[in-house]
């Protein structure tokens, strides 16, 4: 993916990016840092389509970002957001499996295929155990995973992740960046994440 002189302005009045340049090496842990309210936030929607850029070009995979049907974009990346909301008595398995929805069909039912999909998933993320499990039967860590592992469930080459740890206690916090870390050594995912620790930044990232 590449970012070829990006601005991007709410209000069409003042730029919250202004003119980004840059390329996400493929494979690597891209971290995004910086103060309250300069944009890390802002940058990773604009890269993932949430928001259109007032100028400049995102390129992904040698076709502009623009160009890309939601669903084709959602079988090339994955976004766990910041903030995540779903039915409390939705089980682990159920909510991850919506994380096939660009593979399917409108109204198909899901297939062997997602099945195994899902398996891989819940398996990644440690959570096979907790399957059956409801999302307010789980700890702030767990429910990230969960996040996470919907999102593996698109079967993307490269996952967004914004703020990670928002919400967890520090205990809790090192649990889903190792899952990050873990996801990208062994199965060569390509990651940005946006952290507020630089030191967490330092550790888990290479870039």
């Amino acid at each position: 993916m590449e970012n070829r002189d990006v601005s991007f302005s709410y209000d069409k009045a003042n730029d919250q990016l202004k003119s980004i340049t840059g390329s996400i090496d493929t494979g690597k842990i891209i971290t995004i840092i910086g103060p309250n309210g300069c944009g890390k936030s802002t940058l990773l929607g604009v890269m993932s389509q949430n928001f259109a850029p007032r100028s400049g070009q995102i390129v992904l995979d040698g076709k502009l970002l623009s160009e890309y049907k939601p669903k084709e974009l959602a079988r090339k990346l994955a976004v766990v957001h910041q903030q995540n909301e779903a039915p409390s008595d939705l089980t682990v398995e159920k909510l991850t499996g919506f994380g096939r929805m660009p593979h399917r069909r409108l109204f198909a039912q899901p297939d062997e295929e997602d099945e195994q999909a899902v398996e891989w998933e819940l398996s990644c993320t440690n959570l096979l155990s907790k399957r059956k499990l409801t999302i307010n039967q789980l700890s702030g860590g767990e429910r990230q995973r969960v996040w996470i592992a919907m999102a593996l469930a698109q079967k993307t080459k490269i996952l967004f992740l914004d703020e990670p740890t928002t919400y967890l206690d520090i205990y809790y916090q090192i649990e889903p960046l190792e899952l990050i870390k873990t996801l990208n050594t062994t199965y060569g995912l390509t990651i940005v994440m946006v952290l507020h620790d630089v030191n967490q930044a330092i550790r888990y990232s290479d870039w």
